[in-house]
């Protein structure tokens, strides 16, 4: 009889401690304040994607008539009255170094917007794709296959609507720039030996046979 309660009570205490022992002993204090919740708005644009995001603005802020006669803007629903889209100031930064970052679109543009002449658009992809430091007064290290052709979008976002001749932002830091066309990457899908290219004169763009020779503006980076 002694040996059988021993037993049983060496079987409930083990099992006791299997099962209770499963319970950490603790506090009813609370570990730490909470971690902040609140977010900046840098902080929500940076989650987002890394910045700015949006249709940018054109730059136009004057407003005219169908005659092309100047008015007040005030109540006319033109571009120049509303001003809608993403915008950033300084628009671009000169890098010392042969580029010029667009702080709008993260783009690196070749500070020399007339490095290699009028080119067909074959030799245009070729120029650009093997640009590196050393050519064109690139001190920024870069090797080729770096640089490229800007595609059409990349081309139009450089395009200050309120300007012409060139119709870039005022107080670019860009150089050699021609009021002329600039070729694209980008080939014209219902004509397919023509490709886009940029009027930089007033911004419009058109295109043109690939083997027209115009400008070539190279750029790196992009998403």
């Amino acid at each position: 009889m002694k040996l059988k309660m021993t037993t049983k009570l060496f079987f409930s205490l083990l099992i006791g401690s299997l099962v209770f022992g499963l319970i950490p002993a603790g506090t009813l204090d609370p570990p730490g304040p909470p971690a902040p919740t609140m977010v900046t708005l840098q902080q929500i644009y940076d989650r987002l994607g890394g910045g700015l995001s949006g249709v940018a603005r054109t730059g136009q802020t004057g407003c005219w008539d169908a005659s092309g006669t100047p008015i007040s803007c005030a109540g006319t629903g033109q571009d120049g009255e509303l001003q809608k889209g993403v915008s950033t100031f300084p628009r671009f930064t000169d890098n010392a170094n042969g580029t010029v970052k667009d702080n709008l679109t993260g783009l690196i543009w070749l500070k020399n917007a007339n490095c290699s002449g009028l080119l067909s658009w074959t030799n245009a992809l070729s120029t650009a794709n093997t640009l590196s430091a050393g050519f064109c007064g690139l001190t920024d290290g870069s090797v080729a296959g770096a640089w490229r052709l800007p595609n059409v979008k990349e081309l139009q976002s450089l395009i200050d609507f309120q300007n012409v001749s060139p119709a870039l932002p005022a107080g670019h830091p860009f150089a050699g720039v021609q009021s002329s066309n600039y070729w694209s990457s980008t080939t014209v899908v219902g004509s397919l030996n023509a490709a886009w290219e940029m009027n930089i004169n007033d911004g419009t763009p058109g295109g043109v046979f690939k083997s027209t020779p115009i400008f070539v503006w190279p750029v790196r980076g992009g998403q």
